[in-house]
């Protein structure tokens, strides 16, 4: 079914069993169409392509655009309404929208990695240094799916699907989430895999990136190699895995 047909029988089931006037369904239909637009021009035209950090991303450009907080949350319960309707009709597993919330009018917008200096950070390519591999691989991965860092020292090798190019995450509240991975974070991860088994010491170990003692990487040992690599690509910017996660959504707008 293509995506229209979706939001077709949606408005009408507004209309015909919920009996939402015409123009609550007109609001609705505007408040989806606009999302629409917004992620057909980043190439998501499926519903059912759409995470969180896809919603997040347009709450936040929605917000960066002027539009107030009031009603960009009018449309997050647009939203989240839909993806309600798309499980029950078997489209969705989960709601994308159900976790995001929008801006406040006086709140201060999260702290990014500036675009110019993220690329000189992440495109440092070196198969010489095997905890530099490990690193961009993590740091790849942070960006391009829009991690928490609790998500990623979590990841098993079970969690990830390079062929299909995605992820499976279990964020707050144990939520499992599924994640697109982006083309480069899948190549510095094959990387990183070819060379995992030089600090794998337990053939049991499940963990996705390890430490130099071979168990599961630490959220301080993230930090810490985020920090080095930083200072060894001589960037004037202090970063944390968080600045990289919240990058993912700006540098989508």
């Amino acid at each position: 079914m293509k995506p229209e047909e979706h939001l077709g029988n949606f408005i009408q089931m507004l209309r015909s069993e919920k009996y939402y006037s015409p123009h609550t369904c007109k609001n609705y239909a505007r408040d989806l169409g606009n999302l629409a637009e917004f992620l057909h021009a980043r190439g998501i035209d499926c519903w059912n392509q759409v995470s969180f950090n896809e919603v997040s991303a347009y709450a936040a450009y929605r917000f960066r655009n002027g539009l107030k907080s009031r009603s960009i949350q009018r449309e997050l319960s647009s939203i989240r309404g839909f993806y309600q309707f798309l499980i029950r009709q078997g489209v969705m597993k989960s709601n994308p929208a159900k976790e995001v919330s929008a801006p406040k009018s006086d709140q201060i917008l999260p702290k990014t990695c500036d675009a110019e200096q993220l690329g000189q950070l992440l495109h440092h390519q070196s198969n010489d240094d095997e905890l530099l591999v490990r690193d961009l691989a993590m740091f790849e991965l942070i960006y391009s799916s829009g991690l928490r860092l609790a998500e990623l020292v979590g990841i098993d090798l079970t969690d990830i699907d390079l062929g299909q190019q995605q992820l499976i995450v279990t964020g707050k509240g144990n939520k499992t989430r599924y994640l697109p991975i982006g083309a480069k974070a899948i190549d510095a991860i094959r990387r990183w895999l070819r060379i995992r088994r030089d600090f794998c010491r337990d053939e049991d170990q499940q963990a996705l990136f390890l430490s130099k003692q071979g168990k599961r990487i630490s959220h301080r040992n993230v930090q810490s190699r985020l920090n080095a690599l930083v200072k060894r690509q001589s960037l004037d910017q202090h970063l944390s895995p968080h600045a990289l996660r919240n990058s993912f959504a700006t540098h989508m707008l």
